[in-house]
């Protein structure tokens, strides 16, 4: 089966050794559309339980909802749709954005409301376990993890800016223009990617890998253990920031924390591009270690507002190339299965912010956040020791070794 785009896709054509900028960052866009989205509702929440007659804890289960149907779907969605052209998976997954935001943006009943954040999250999940196959399907392999940092960029942006744009949207345009908003920023997105973003085909079925064996690809599940550790421990800081933050006397300026997140972050996929290709395995265990370094730092004492902040930075600089540095090493460790490695994927990191949510939640109620640092560092050091101990296959030492142009076929 052909796999080269189409003449007016020659731009992003493997062959060229050229990055197809304009086609990544539709898929960078897609990324961010997928975080606002996820995102929207927690700054929003005191006008959402107004509007629609809820308790704000009510309301908070929007997101709840959104990261279910995320969690559920992905694995299915990515399976059945493995054979379909992968632009049209991709608009897909858009016009789910389009159809779902633009219902809560109109819908004055909670229960409605509800189910279209569940299916907006079917949506989301399904994108997440595209996108990063997706653009290693445009370049050359040894462009395969630069193409995967420029499609991954929108991650740190929307987790930096999505709350707090979309609180500020809020105050001024209403909560419902805000997801209106969302939706026009769709519609812009179908005609870029419809313009811009190569299509290939699909994995015909009778070559389409089992689960059960891509999850037995040597490799494959010391990548997942390291996502669930290491996400495991990002999302209990990241969830109750505002909490962690309030003994150094930055409750009111967590705006500015995650600013300062979000730009080390971007920092963070810059240096994961120039490394992925050639210093993979020693790129994940430095970032381990320094988040380590930060969490222990944290736990000396998180009364200094100078310390919050360079812990801060140094936790998104090595949060900012995790998506990089893990999707790129689960791909190459699958080969041929690598969209339900990567569908896999999404389950395991939307279960770690479900899981960050409850873990960090009880240990606030329990010990405070105090025990944060400390339960950041023990998780922390599990996901060490995995990606240690797979020196074999997962993370190798060396220069990527994949050779194969496009994966997913």
């Amino acid at each position: 089966m052909d796999t080269q785009p189409t003449r007016m896709d020659a731009t992003a054509d493997p062959s060229s050794g050229t990055l197809p900028m304009a086609a990544l960052l539709a898929l960078a866009m897609t990324g961010f559309l997928c975080i606002a989205t996820e995102t929207l509702p927690a700054g929003l929440l005191p006008q959402i339980s107004q509007g629609l007659a809820v308790s704000p804890s009510m309301a908070g289960q929007l997101v709840t909802a959104y990261a279910l149907g995320s969690v559920v779907a992905a694995i299915p969605l990515t399976i059945a749709t493995s054979s379909w052209p992968r632009r049209h998976v991709l608009l897909a997954t858009i016009l789910g954005f389009l159809a779902f935001n633009s219902v809560t943006a109109l819908s004055s009943d909670f229960w409605l409301t509800l189910v279209a954040r569940f299916f907006a999250g079917i949506s989301a999940g399904l994108a997440w376990s595209i996108l990063g196959a997706y653009a290693r399907q445009m370049v050359a392999p040894h462009l395969q993890g630069r193409a995967m940092a420029v499609a991954m960029v929108g991650t740190p942006l929307a987790l930096s800016l999505g709350v707090p744009l979309g609180t500020w949207m809020g105050g001024t345009i209403g909560w419902r223009a805000a997801f209106g908003v969302m939706s026009l920023l769709t519609v812009m997105l179908i005609g870029w990617v419809l313009i811009k973003v190569p299509n290939y085909p699909g994995q015909p079925a009778t070559s389409r890998m089992p689960l059960t064996r891509v999850l037995m690809t040597p490799g494959v599940l010391p990548v997942l253990g390291v996502v669930m550790a290491w996400m495991l421990a990002h999302n209990i800081l990241y969830t109750y920031v505002a909490p962690f933050v309030a003994p150094a006397g930055l409750e009111d300026r967590v705006d500015l924390v995650l600013l300062v997140f979000g730009i080390t972050a971007l920092m963070g996929i810059w240096i994961a591009s120039r490394v992925v290709e050639g210093a993979l395995r020693s790129a994940v265990l430095a970032s381990l270690v320094v988040f380590g370094l930060a969490a222990l730092a944290f736990g000396i004492t998180t009364a200094s507002p100078a310390m919050v902040y360079a812990g801060v930075g140094l936790w998104g600089l090595t949060f900012g190339g995790a998506a990089t540095l893990l999707q790129t090493a689960l791909a190459d460790s699958a080969r041929d299965g690598a969209d339900v490695a990567l569908s896999v994927n999404v389950v395991a990191w939307n279960a770690a912010i479900a899981g960050g949510g409850i873990l960090g939640g009880v240990l606030l109620r329990s010990w405070g956040v105090i025990s944060f640092p400390w339960a950041v560092l023990s998780l922390i050091l599990v996901a060490l020791f995995l990606a240690w101990s797979a020196r074999a296959h997962g993370f190798p030492p060396g220069g990527r070794k994949q050779t194969t142009p496009a994966i997913g076929h």
